[in-house]
């Protein structure tokens, strides 16, 4: 059976009109199919060439800007269009903000069908640059070549590379020189460690042949001063392995945790491996309010710390505590919400799927001296039952904060079995949360939404809910 083509068409004078999923700009072809259009901002007008095509819409790339839109920003990273981590560096800030609530309200109100009592003013993020607390960056010795080294026609030697990976290509690593996201020193961290690997010949990562020594570099700080960096090696070679961990403690006397891990597996996730502590000491603290979190390398921890905190703040204020309730923290990671609404509750009960988040909360419920909380680790829709709760207590309040696609419905049904005068429902995805949200519909009035940035220069947003028990 022949292939269907998928013939490329040209559009022109496309204005767009909105900005869609994804971070991707909307405009309207001229047969009346949706264009989603890459690199764009509401407002340009561009001439277009289709890459994709389905049934209602096109996928396309400007390959003209006719007029550029006023909602336009100059990206500061020498990075962008090629790297994919700030797709919105090209929009001003307040228009992102803009974008991300319609986004959020649309999707309440689209997907949800329910009716807000009162939606507050989205909460812009104060710093909109190097507000990240952790960074993980790829080891290639076979890096993503620029146009202009392309058609150069040179033989490239070097091809060594440190950064991230280019969108859609597992193999390819955009070399990075200077990043955005994360405050000094981190982007001297990493171009250091690059240079110092390249001059020692310590071989970089080849994911296609599985070769190599270097793997990954991530750097976590935190509030409080302390930086924790952690190599990931593919195969032990102790005296490269040394002579790399050694300069860093050399070139960094600031930082206070250096680790390693091993990793022969076909993937860098390190959940399931052993990690070493070279230096130092094994965890970095986050505080917050008073409060002390410990982080270890494997350790969820909000990205932003400081809209973290803004964040926190909006779901206690919206759970509206007086002291005498009974909490549930469902999806409570290492109990940072459970910890933080903790003083205002009369206990507070955190359940999460990954036992060793539940053993970091309990850890920093002791070093707080918090003792109105219990955490409990399983499957949430096997844990979080009617047995469960007949031991442990009927709650007055839940706080659910659930990964990105949202809750299970034996979930929901369950919350709804358990009738708690009031939910806050805290998302990092309005779709997800808008279908649980129409789920609960039947009980429960929306009775406010927040948005929070916490992701400056792109596409995501965390929402926050409030629900009301009806009468």
């Amino acid at each position: 059976m022949a292939r269907r083509k998928n013939t490329k068409k040209t559009f022109e004078n496309v204005e767009v009109l909105d900005a869609g999923s994804k971070g991707k700009g909307i405009g309207r072809a001229s047969d009346g199919r949706v264009l989603i259009i890459d690199q764009v901002v509401p407002g340009d007008v561009v001439d277009v060439t289709t890459y994709k095509k389905r049934k209602s819409y096109y996928q396309a790339k400007p390959h003209r800007f006719v007029e550029l839109s006023l909602k336009r920003a100059q990206p500061v990273c020498q990075h962008f269009g090629v790297c994919g981590g700030c797709k919105w560096q090209n929009m001003a800030y307040e228009h992102q903000l803009f974008y991300k609530e319609k986004e959020v309200l649309e999707n309440l109100k689209r997907i949800g069908k329910i009716n807000i009592a009162e939606t507050k003013p989205i909460l812009g993020s104060e710093k909109i640059y190097f507000y990240r607390n952790k960074m993980e960056f790829s080891f290639s010795s076979s890096r993503w070549l620029t146009e202009s080294e392309i058609s150069s026609g040179k033989d490239i030697q070097d091809k060594n590379a440190l950064g991230f990976h280019i969108p859609g290509m597992w193999d390819k690593i955009l070399n990075l020189e200077k990043c955005h996201l994360q405050e000094d020193p981190s982007n001297d961290i990493r171009n250091k460690i690059r240079d110092f690997a390249s001059e020692n010949n310590l071989e970089f990562f080849n994911p296609r042949e599985q070769s190599g020594l270097l793997r990954t570099l991530m750097i976590r700080t935190s509030s409080t001063g302390e930086y924790m960096i952690l190599i990931q090696f593919y195969q032990e070679d102790k005296e490269k392995r040394e002579l790399l961990l050694d300069y860093i403690i050399q070139e960094f006397p600031e930082v206070t945790s250096l680790q390693y891990v091993i990793n022969e597996k076909g993937n860098d996730t390190i959940y399931d491996q052993e990690v070493i502590t070279y230096f130092g000491q094994d965890f970095i603290f986050e505080e917050m309010e008073g409060l002390k979190f410990k982080i270890n390398a494997k350790s969820f921890y909000q990205t932003n710390s400081e809209q973290a905190y803004e964040l926190y703040k909006i779901t206690r204020e919206f759970a509206a505590l007086s002291g005498d309730e009974l909490v549930y923290d469902l999806y409570t990671g290492t109990g940072t919400i459970a910890q933080f609404v903790a003083k205002k509750a009369k206990h507070v009960v955190g359940i999460e799927a990954i036992p060793e988040a539940i053993e970091d909360a309990k850890a920093n419920a002791k070093l707080n001296e918090i003792e109105n909380t219990s955490f409990f680790a399983g499957d949430m829709k096997k844990i979080f039952t009617s047995g469960f709760i007949a031991e442990h207590g009927q709650p007055d309040v839940i706080i659910t904060d659930p990964p990105r696609e949202g809750m299970h419905k034996e979930v929901v049904e369950q919350i709804l079995q358990v009738k708690p005068k009031r939910i806050v429902y805290v998302s990092c995805n309005s779709a997800t949360q808008a279908r649980d949200l129409q789920l609960m519909d039947t009980h429960y009035q929306v009775e406010k939404s927040q948005a929070v940035d916490m992701f400056p220069q792109t596409h995501h947003v965390e929402n926050v809910v409030c629900l009301r028990l009806r009468a």
